[in-house]
């Protein structure tokens, strides 16, 4: 009997928290546009071939896993069997000039090295335990890369699923900015 509630619980927990908590459909940018075009650059890296970010533009793909985001900057290395995981893709910048192919085992390797060291990056952010301070460390570092004009339009989800919080946190921090550290 108690086995038998129990479930029902559960049932009633993914029912209610599902929609909020499962990966994203799509994204709708802060604009209200819907991002279909990462349709393209996924097929691509579901091919099995391994791909380099461009490394002379300022470019990169947020890769969505299950249950987290990663990005790939330029020189990066994406496809192959370490992104077949990957459910969704974010282009920021020129899509049209975005991915190469690796055409030697050196460049792969050393495309998987700077894959590596974007990784590193965002492990550090997310080695914060303050929430807020993880966004704003991922919004600065963005902001560092790209315009503030192409960050200002990338959804809350992406940073979310970046650096472990809550989108509701990168609304806050977004919306608040810099009065965040005084309250802190």
């Amino acid at each position: 009997m108690d086995s038998e509630k129990h479930q029902r619980y559960q049932t009633a927990m993914v029912s209610t928290y599902y929609p909020d908590t499962c990966f994203l459909d799509y994204l709708v940018m802060p604009d209200g546009v819907e991002q279909s075009y990462g349709s393209d650059l996924l097929t691509k890296l579901h091919s099995g071939k391994v791909f380099m970010v461009n490394s002379r533009r300022r470019n990169g793909l947020i890769l969505f896993k299950a249950y987290h985001a990663e990005f790939a900057g330029p020189g990066a290395a994406v496809g192959g069997d370490y992104d077949r995981d990957c459910v969704h893709v974010l282009p920021i910048g020129n899509i049209s000039s975005m991915l190469l192919t690796t055409s030697s085992s050196e460049d792969r390797q050393k495309s998987y090295l700077i894959r590596r060291q974007w990784i590193r990056l965002i492990k550090q952010i997310t080695e914060n335990p303050v929430p807020q301070q993880r966004i704003q460390r991922i919004l600065d570092q963005f902001e560092q890369y790209f315009p503030p004009e192409v960050v200002s339009q990338l959804p809350d989800k992406a940073f979310a699923m970046l650096v472990g919080v809550l989108p509701q946190t990168v609304a806050m921090v977004r919306r608040l900015g810099n009065e965040i550290d005084t309250l802190s």
